[in-house]
């Protein structure tokens, strides 16, 4: 740091004799005679040991990441693990020069060790956060000294104050038991957190393959230091409590970035609050993943190639509309294609792909947007729904003008959407001219593969679905439940589909104004599968179960 101006050379012997004075690291000593500055250090790592910095805040270390390194080596060398990658562990240190201590964690994790910056504060923080609390999150709750969060134990929120309640929110007691309702979260594959308060609990559910179940229950004491802890987090004004509220932060679980998209709304008995996962990997799934047939995955591929047109998904909330869509624009992106999309929110991010959020308090609507959009000379344009007339006006003026156009509808099956357009005010001979396709869908559990058993089906279920012939296949499956999907029967989700391609049938019905009923038979004699008979194809598979598919669907 001489060499670089940064002290003059009696400032560096001074700082040397202290810290062999008082055995402590150089950086240590330095820091404490107030020679240099802490961002100082933090550049003189980056910069010039290309050793990087990383803010502890926004890591949610993983227990097993944890019970790498014993606590008390942790605490004695100011060194913690953050994630493992293959036989690489990260490990955060306040000192990164510090070869013995290296040489040790290599010697006792049997794995290489990848040093990055942190500071004495945050390690300090993160010790009070993470060590002794790698159990469930009833038995952190046990944990949690009565004394150190008494001043906020008031059963009605509205008594604290908004200072008092911020206090409360940065004890490291409920810091720690909020990181861990997270993490527990994220490992499991939920897709969504609900922190629900009642009248005398606090109710943690988790929706997991699309149905909420409960992870446990919070004492009311502890709601307004949780529920300040999170909006907190997500940049909410915690002083409001009576009007609904959005934020978002994004942290760093096992070394993998997660966004989570929050939403506050006035109850009863408190502020509800949902977290949305938004986790990246989930959504960058490939077409061929989400649970096509060949005939269909190739009919998905041959429309989105075309050069114009409007591509319509449909389906209910948590259909899994995004990532078909995301998947589509992914499997056609490239740098010669101009792709522009418009979303309300924007909740994964594509490279090279333009993004832009909807912002109707700065006039950004679907509809002003879509119509900047067009002088941005786009190839391909999304728009997350089309909500209203006007929308919808623009989407085909941009189809007929020769760009391809992807957006959403909330109708219950592919022919319904034809007739929602009608119903909107559209001319019909716009929509025949324009609409090339419309896929409707729905998301079924996928029967766990751990405990997965055959059964005969009863000849009244086979009548009941309209089955005539099995092929002699007469077995059907379901899941018994065991450990692994935590006796679900289910493990994760697959797609059904019903996709329809307009044809000149159907274009002469669209100017007729026929019924969705008439559009669907016309449809289904061109070959189109509807939601049932997909879903059906999948139990026959032994993907998913008869209940699934019934639930999810309605003939």
């Amino acid at each position: 740091m001489a060499d670089k101006g940064m002290l003059t050379k009696a400032q560096l012997a001074q700082a040397e004799a202290e810290a062999k004075k008082l055995k402590i690291p150089l950086r240590k000593a330095l820091l404490s005679l107030g020679m240099i500055k802490e961002s100082d250090m933090i550049s003189f790592f980056e910069q010039q040991m290309r050793i990087p910095y990383v803010n502890l805040n926004s890591y949610i270390i993983d227990a097993k990441i944890l019970a790498l390194i014993p606590e008390t080596f942790a605490k004695t060398h100011h060194v913690i693990p953050l994630f493992k990658a293959g036989d690489i562990i990260t490990v955060a240190m306040t000192d990164p020069l510090d070869v013995v201590v290296l040489d040790e964690l290599r010697a006792m994790t049997k794995c290489t060790i990848e040093p990055v910056l942190t500071t004495e504060t945050d390690i300090k923080k993160a010790f009070s956060q993470y060590f002794a609390a790698g159990a469930s999150i009833d038995e952190v709750i046990k944990k949690i000294d009565s004394e150190e969060i008494e001043e906020q134990k008031i059963k009605e929120e509205d008594e604290l104050s908004p200072e008092k309640m911020r206090q409360a929110a940065e004890q490291a007691p409920v810091i720690k038991l909020v990181n861990l309702i997270i993490s527990e979260a994220v490992k499991e594959g939920a897709s969504d957190i609900h922190i629900n308060p009642e009248e005398n609990m606090v109710r943690v559910r988790y929706r997991q393959d699309g149905i909420l179940r409960e992870a446990s229950c919070l004492p009311k004491t502890l709601q307004a230091a949780v529920l300040s802890r999170i909006k907190i987090m997500s940049d909410m004004n915690i002083a409001i409590k009576r009007s609904p509220q959005d934020g978002r932060f994004r942290l760093k679980i096992e070394g993998n970035q997660i966004d989570m998209r929050v939403s506050s709304f006035p109850s009863v008995h408190g502020e509800n609050i949902v977290m949305r996962i938004l986790d990246p990997a989930s959504i960058m799934i490939g077409l061929e993943d989400i649970g096509f047939y060949p005939d269909n995955l190739s009919q998905i591929k041959s429309l989105i190639s075309k050069p114009h047109g409007i591509i319509l998904v449909t389906g209910p909330t948590g259909s899994g509309k995004t990532t078909t869509l995301y998947s589509a624009l992914s499997s056609i992106n490239s740098v010669d294609k101009n792709i522009i999309t418009l979303e309300d929110p924007v909740e994964y991010q594509l490279e090279i792909i333009r993004q832009a959020q909807i912002n109707v308090k700065a006039g950004l609507t679907f509809a002003t947007g879509l119509r900047s959009i067009l002088r941005q000379d786009p190839d391909i344009v999304m728009v997350g729904e089309i909500r209203d007339k006007e929308t919808a006006e623009i989407a085909i003026q941009a189809a007929m003008t020769g760009h391809l156009v992807f957006s959403t509808l909330h109708t219950n099956d592919a022919p319904g959407a034809l007739t929602r357009l009608v119903d909107m005010g559209i001319e019909p001979f716009l929509i025949s001219s324009s609409v090339i396709g419309i896929l409707a869908q729905r998301l079924v559990r996928k029967i766990c593969p751990s405990c997965k058993e055959s059964y005969p089906p009863t000849e009244k279920v086979l009548r009941e679905l309209g089955i005539q012939d099995l092929s002699g296949k007469k077995m059907f499956y379901r899941g018994k439940g065991c450990k692994n999907c935590k006796n679900r029967g289910y493990k994760g989700r697959l797609g059904i589909f019903e996709l329809l391609l307009t044809n000149e049938r159907i274009r002469e019905m669209v100017l007729e104004k026929a019924s969705a009923d008439g559009i669907r038979k016309a449809a289904q004699e061109a070959g189109m599968k509807t939601l049932r008979q997909d879903g059906m194809l999948k139990v026959l598979d032994g993907t998913t179960s008869i209940e699934e598919v019934m639930r999810v669907t309605m003939e």
